[in-house]
C-alpha cells in the first residue's frame, strides 16, 4: 500500500516535532542543572556557615549516603561503623549503578550525581514526548517545566533513586501508550530494580493493557517487572531468612509500620505542631498529603484509571504509614499529575506563571536546606 504525499508530509512533520520536543526537554534539564550548580556554589561560598565542606560533600546526605554505603560495602554496611538495619529498604538498582560508574569515576558522590543527570535527561525527554502524545501541543515542555520547578526537585539532582527510577518508568509508560509492550515490560523491570514503586507501575501497566484490549499473547511481557521484586526478596531471604526484609527494614530504620490513616494523620499533626527542627518538614508532609488526595480526585474525574491506580497505591502506602514521610518527594514520581497540570497550563497560560512563582522559590529553598545537611524531604 503506497503512502500519499500528504501522509508522508504529516509523518515528517510529526518526526520533526518530536525531535524539537525532545531537544527542548533536554535543554531545560541541562540548564536547570547548571542553574542549581551555580546557586549551590554561590551559597556555599557566600552564605553557608560551614565553609569546610566541599561542593560534593554537601550532596552526600541522608539516602545518598545510604546508597553509597550499600555500593561500597553491601547490605551489611560499613564494617567500621554502626550497623544500619534500614539498608535492606533500598533496592539494588542504584547501588549497582554506582558500582558500575565508580569503575570510571572514582568519587562516589560524583558518580551518583552523574547517574541522576543522565537518567534524569532520559526521563525528561520521555516525559516531553508522553505529554505531546497526550496533547494538546505544548504539553510536553510544560510537563518538564512543572516537574523541574517542583519544591522537592533537588532529589532529581542528588544521588537519590528518583531520577533513575523515572529514567526507566516514564519510557516504560510511553512504550505502553504506543503499544510496544515488550519495551514496556523490559523498562518497567528496570524500574523495579530501583524502587518498590516498580510494583505499582507493574500493576498500572496491567490495567492499561486490559483497558486497551491488547492481544493476550503480549500479556506475558507484563510479568517481567515482577521478576526483580521476587529476585530481591529471595536475595534478602538468603541473608536474613526474611522474605519481606525490605519492608521490615523500613520499620527498623524509620519506624514506618502500617497503621490507620487517621492515626497517621494525628501523629504527623502533633509533630508539625511542635517547634522543633522537623516542624516545617512535617507541615510540608501534611500539605503534600492534601495535594496528593486532590490529585487523585483529579485523576478519578478524568477517568484515567491506570494512572489513578499508580498514584493511589503510592499515596496509600504513605498515608497508611505510622506517620507521613517523604510524600512531597514521592510526588516527583507522579508523572500523570504533572501531565494533567501541564495540560491545564496549556489551556490557561496564567496557571503556569502562578505555579512557577509559588513552586520555584520553594524549590530553591529546599535545595539550600538539603545542602546544609538538614532534612528536606
Amino acid at each position: 500500500m503506497q503512502t500519499s504525499p500528504q501522509e508522508a508530509e504529516a509523518v515528517v512533520v510529526e518526526q520533526s516535532s518530536t525531535r524539537d520536543t525532545a531537544g527542548e526537554a533536554a535543554l531545560l534539564w541541562t540548564l536547570s542543572r547548571a542553574g542549581l550548580v551555580i546557586a549551590a556554589t554561590v551559597w556555599i561560598g557566600v552564605l553557608a556557615q560551614d565553609k569546610d565542606s566541599t561542593f560534593l560533600e554537601r550532596w552526600l546526605h541522608w539516602d545518598a549516603k545510604h546508597l553509597v554505603d550499600i555500593a561500597k560495602f553491601g547490605y551489611d554496611g560499613d564494617p567500621a561503623g554502626q550497623h544500619d538495619p534500614g539498608l535492606p529498604a533500598f533496592f539494588p538498582g542504584m547501588p549497582l549503578a554506582l558500582r558500575l560508574v565508580h569503575v570510571i569515576v572514582s568519587d562516589w558522590t560524583l558518580a551518583g550525581l552523574l547517574i541522576s543527570f543522565v537518567a534524569g535527561a532520559v526521563a525528561m525527554v520521555a516525559l516531553a514526548r508522553l505529554g505531546e502524545l497526550e496533547g494538546p501541543p505544548g504539553t510536553g515542555r510544560r510537563a518538564v517545566l512543572v516537574l523541574l520547578l517542583c519544591p522537592t526537585a533537588v532529589f532529581l539532582f542528588a544521588g537519590y533513586t528518583e531520577a533513575l527510577f523515572l529514567g526507566f518508568a516514564i519510557p516504560a509508560w510511553l512504550a505502553a501508550r504506543r503499544g510496544n509492550w515488550v519495551a514496556a515490560g523490559l523498562l518497567a523491570a528496570g524500574a523495579s530494580c530501583v524502587r518498590i514503586t516498580g510494583l505499582f507501575l507493574a500493576l498500572a501497566l496491567i490495567v492499561e493493557f486490559v483497558m486497551r484490549r491488547q492481544p493476550a499473547r503480549r500479556a506475558p511481557w507484563l510479568l517481567l517487572p515482577f521478576v526483580p521484586l521476587v529476585a530481591y526478596s529471595a536475595y534478602q531471604y538468603t541473608r536474613t531468612g526474611d522474605w519481606l526484609a525490605w519492608q521490615h527494614a523500613q520499620e527498623a530504620g524509620w519506624g514506618r509500620s502500617m497503621t490507620w490513616p487517621w492515626d497517621s494523620f494525628m501523629t504527623t499533626w502533633h509533630m508539625a505542631a511542635n517547634d522543633g527542627q522537623f516542624a516545617w518538614p512535617f507541615r510540608m508532609e501534611i500539605a503534600g498529603a492534601l495535594l496528593g488526595v486532590a490529585a487523585l480526585l483529579w485523576l478519578l474525574i478524568a477517568r484515567r484509571w491506570s494512572e489513578f491506580l499508580y498514584v493511589a497505591l503510592q499515596l496509600g502506602a504513605l498515608l497508611f504509614s505510622a506517620y507521613y514521610l517523604s510524600i512531597p518527594r514521592a510526588a516527583l514520581l507522579w508523572w500523570p499529575v504533572w501531565i494533567l497540570l501541564a495540560q491545564a497550563a496549556t489551556r490557561r497560560k496564567p496557571l503556569l506563571w502562578a505555579y512557577a512563582l509559588l513552586a520555584g522559590p520553594l524549590m530553591v529553598l529546599n535545595t539550600l536546606t538539603f545542602l546544609s545537611g538538614a532534612w528536606a524531604g
